[in-house]
C-alpha cells in the first residue's frame, strides 16, 4: 500500500498529531545536530571558534527552516540563501559546498533518528520521506547559492587579475602588488618572466579559459591580461619557463610574439614587461625575426627606439665586459667592423697577422655571448660599441 504524502493529509487527526510532536522536538533536533556536527565533523572541529558558531546558526536555521516547512507546507522550502542569511557573506568563503551538504545531511540522519520517538505512532515514514524531499530541496539551492557565490568571485578574479597585470605593464612597484596577487592563488615560488603577442581570432572567454587551463598545466603560476588585442601572460615557478613560453605561442594569434627575459620575482616583473613590449614595438624593424622571439635579441631595435633598458643591458654584457679585458678586444672589434667586417682589413689596421683577429674575435664571443662572425650577431656588437660610446647622459 503506497505510503500517504504527509503535505496531502492537512485535515487528518494524525497528522496535526504528527506535525505537533515534531514542533515539540524541535529543541531535541537542534540538539542533536549539533551534537553530531561536532562528533562527525573534523573540519567543523578545525574552524575558528567564530566560524564554528556561524556554521552552528546556520545548522539551527535548517532544523527551524524544517520544522517550520512540515507543520505550515503551504508556505514553502525556505532556500539555502535564507538559511545563509543570518551568517556574515565571508562563511560562504569558509566552508565549501560540499562542507555545506554535509550539514544537511548530518540534519537528515538526525531526524531520521528521532523519527521513531517524533512521529506519530504509524507516522514514522511520512516524517522520514518529508525531510529527504526538504534536504533534497535545500541541496539544490545551496548550489545555486555557490555558483552564485563563485560567479561573483570570478568577476572579482578577473578585475583583480586585470587590474594587477596592467600595473606590471605599467612598471608600477606598488608594494600591494604581492598581497594583490597573492589573493589570486600566486604563490611566489620561483622566477618570472612576462610573455606579448596578438589574440587569436574571435577571443573570447572560452577561449580565455582554455588558455589559462593550458598555462597551468606548464606552470605553477600565471596571470593573463587581455588587453584589446594582446595578450600579455605573466608566468612564474621553478621550472624551465621560457621553454614553457615557447609551447604556448600557437595559442596566440598571427603577428609576433615577444618572451621578455626571466627575472629573480614578481617585484622584478615589470621589467621582463617592459622588455617585452619595448621588442614587440620595434620588432617590425628586423623582418627576419623567429616567432616567438626572446626580447633581448631585440637588443638593437629596442636601443632605435629609445629603450633604455636595451641600453644598458648591450653595455653591461658588451661594451663593459670588452673595455675591462684590457682594450686589444675593443680594439679589434672596431678595427673589424669599421673595415666592413674583414678580416685582413682588420689585420692591416692592426698591423697583425688574420689569425690574431680571429683568435681575439673568438674571444669576444665567449665574453658577450655575440659571435662577431655571424652577421645578426656582429650588428648587435656594433649598436653595442655605438651605445657605450655615447654620454652617459644620453
Amino acid at each position: 500500500m503506497e505510503t500517504p504524502d504527509p503535505h496531502n493529509l492537512a485535515a487528518s487527526g494524525s497528522l496535526g498529531e504528527n506535525q505537533q510532536r515534531v514542533k515539540d522536538g524541535a529543541g531535541l533536533l537542534t540538539s542533536a545536530a549539533l551534537k553530531k556536527l561536532d562528533e562527525d565533523l573534523p573540519w567543523y572541529r578545525a574552524l575558528p571558534k567564530e566560524d564554528r558558531a556561524w556554521v552552528s546558526v546556520v545548522a539551527q536555521s535548517g532544523i527551524s527552516s524544517f520544522v517550520s516547512w512540515f507543520i505550515n507546507p503551504e508556505l514553502g522550502v525556505q532556500s539555502a540563501g535564507d538559511m545563509f542569511a543570518a551568517a556574515p557573506p565571508d562563511l560562504i568563503r569558509s566552508i565549501s559546498l560540499q562542507h555545506t551538504l554535509q550539514i544537511v545531511r548530518c540534519a537528515v540522519e538526525v531526524v531520521e533518528a528521532y523519527s521513531d520517538r517524533l512521529a506519530a505512532p504509524g507516522q514514522e515514514q511520512n516524517l522520514k520521506e518529508a525531510v529527504l524531499r526538504y534536504s533534497r530541496e535545500v541541496a539544490f539551492e545551496a548550489a545555486e547559492v555557490y555558483a552564485r557565490a563563485a560567479e561573483v568571485r570570478g568577476a572579482w578574479d578577473a578585475r583583480l587579475e586585470a587590474l594587477v597585470v596592467d600595473a606590471i605593464v605599467r612598471g608600477d612597484r606598488d608594494k600591494s602588488l604581492r598581497s594583490r596577487v597573492s589573493a589570486l592563488g600566486w604563490s611566489g615560488v620561483g622566477k618570472v618572466l612576462v610573455m606579448v603577442g596578438s589574440t587569436a581570432p574571435q577571443f573570447d572567454d572560452l577561449r580565455s579559459a582554455d588558455l589559462r587551463r593550458a598555462v597551468r598545466r606548464l606552470v605553477q603560476d600565471v596571470l593573463v591580461g587581455i588587453q584589446g588585442d594582446r595578450i600579455v601572460l605573466v608566468l612564474g615557478g621553478d621550472g624551465d619557463l621560457f621553454t614553457a613560453a615557447q609551447s604556448l605561442t600557437p595559442r596566440f594569434g598571427e603577428g609576433p610574439v615577444i618572451i621578455g627575459p626571466t627575472v629573480a620575482s614578481l617585484d622584478d616583473a615589470p621589467r621582463s614587461a617592459s622588455a617585452a613590449l619595448a621588442a614587440l614595438e620595434s620588432i617590425s624593424a628586423w623582418p627576419g625575426a623567429p616567432r616567438p622571439v626572446a626580447a633581448d635579441e631585440l637588443l638593437p631595435e629596442r636601443m632605435l627606439i629609445g629603450d633604455p633598458l636595451a641600453r644598458g643591458t648591450l653595455i653591461a654584457q658588451a661594451y663593459d665586459p670588452l673595455s675591462a679585458s684590457g682594450g686589444a678586444l675593443l680594439e679589434t672589434l672596431s678595427a673589424y667592423l669599421g673595415t666592413g667586417r674583414s678580416l685582413e682589413g682588420a689585420a692591416r689596421d692592426l698591423y697583425v697577422h688574420p689569425n690574431t683577429v680571429r683568435y681575439r674575435l673568438r674571444k669576444v664571443a665567449e665574453i658577450t655571448g655575440w659571435d662577431p662572425l655571424d652577421a645578426r650577431e656582429s650588428f648587435v656588437l656594433q649598436v653595442a660599441l655605438a651605445a657605450g660610446r655615447l654620454p652617459a647622459e644620453f
